[in-house]
């Protein structure tokens, strides 16, 4: 059974034949999203060890093949990603070992493969620390652990990008930058992206990272502050027009549950203190829309109710053309925490964390600032 959320209908072009050994379950599940933002959720029963799945794609797309699962998780061993294109292919898979499944017929799925053996041997040795990560129950703990990744990961970053430099026709090179996204600038982001075939910029993933590489634009250096008015902690209305001609603002994007967030904040009130008397005005934007109650507990703990705080505005249910809007998507923001400064004019002078540079150079900017006014 084949469910079309925001697709019509069309003549098939691709099919995936299956074998699959050791399953205890009769159906097996394809879903992929497609470019117009909906999405493709098949089923097919099993039948004799096989089952086949078609449909219409009109480029490489990576979709989601599981069974019956034990979890949610993507690590769950009924649960796999494949790369579908529009041709035949087959694929062989045993169940609780469906990370392993072979797949034929789909060159991006042979480079993709190409890719995470490159990266493997590092995997490998960063899986001990992973366990202890994925064990341990305490948020500030997990967070320690979780900077021991950083090499790791620095490791297979260097494996990527090189991967890029090499395959710039290659969907998965594409698929893979939305990933990288967190950790560039705009002008980082624009030149892997301007490496790219036509072909792969008119792609789904290439016109996904070129939008994404906009709001990164439009949150950075040199550019206009984008305008938004919410209602504040205490219930009253705060607009970043309020503060224009009169103060800089430092737009912090922060949540309760980011740890890194947290301990950032003892720094964050030494430079309010030091400078507000100067006109530097701080704005805390939370991603904690789902838990509002965390929010206001944060802020009372780590005693930053003296600058002013509004939520994200996030909504899962709004449409795509309402999250446009959200004030963490404006401002290209994918990582927690990041700050953006604002000076007088409304222009955007500073980014730190994501895309942007460090807290030493944020602290550097605003001495400047202050030495002068």
């Amino acid at each position: 059974m084949t469910y079309l959320v925001g697709y019509g209908q069309q003549k098939d072009n691709f099919t995936l034949s299956g074998k699959i050994k050791k399953q205890n379950f009769d159906w097996i599940y394809l879903r992929y999203n497609i470019p117009s933002g909906g999405f493709v959720l098949d089923s097919t029963k099993i039948i004799n060890g096989k089952f086949q799945f078609k449909g219409r794609l009109n480029e490489p797309v990576v979709a989601s093949l599981y069974g019956k699962m034990k979890s949610q998780s993507m690590d769950d061993p009924n649960f796999t990603s494949v790369f579908l294109e529009p041709v035949p292919m087959t694929i062989d898979v045993t169940a609780g070992e469906f990370m392993n499944a072979s797949i034929k017929g789909s060159q991006s799925q042979d480079e993709q493969k190409i890719l995470e053996q490159l990266k493997a041997p590092t995997r490998r040795e960063m899986e001990p620390i992973l366990e202890i990560y994925r064990n341990e129950k305490n948020n500030e703990k997990a967070a320690e652990i979780k900077e021991q990744f950083e090499p790791f990961n620095a490791r297979m970053d260097k494996i990527d990008y090189a991967f890029f430099a090499s395959h710039p026709d290659s969907y998965v090179t594409a698929y893979m930058m939305r990933f990288k996204m967190s950790g560039l600038n705009s002008n980082q982001a624009t030149k892997i992206y301007n490496s790219w075939t036509d072909r792969i910029k008119q792609s789904s993933y290439g016109k996904y990272i070129a939008a994404e590489i906009k709001k990164l634009e439009n949150g950075s250096p040199g550019s206009t502050a984008a305008p938004f008015s919410a209602k504040d902690i205490n219930g009253e209305q705060l607009s970043l027009s309020d503060f224009k001609g009169k103060k800089y603002v430092l737009i912090d994007f922060w949540a309760s549950w980011c740890v890194p967030c947290r301990k950032g904040n003892p720094h964050l009130i030494s430079i309010y203190n030091k400078y507000k008397e100067s006109g530097l005005e701080i704005i805390g934007v939370a991603s904690d829309d789902t838990a509002v109650d965390a929010w206001k507990k944060a802020i009372v703990q780590d005693k930053i109710g003296i600058w002013r705080h509004i939520l994200s505005g996030y909504n899962r249910n709004a449409s795509e053309q309402e999250k446009s809007a959200y004030i963490n998507v404006r401002y290209g923001i994918h990582t927690l925490p990041t700050k953006i400064l604002i000076d007088k004019n409304g222009i955007i002078i500073g980014r730190y964390g994501g895309g942007g540079e460090d807290d030493a150079a944020m602290d550097k900017k605003l001495a400047e600032i202050f030495s002068i006014n």
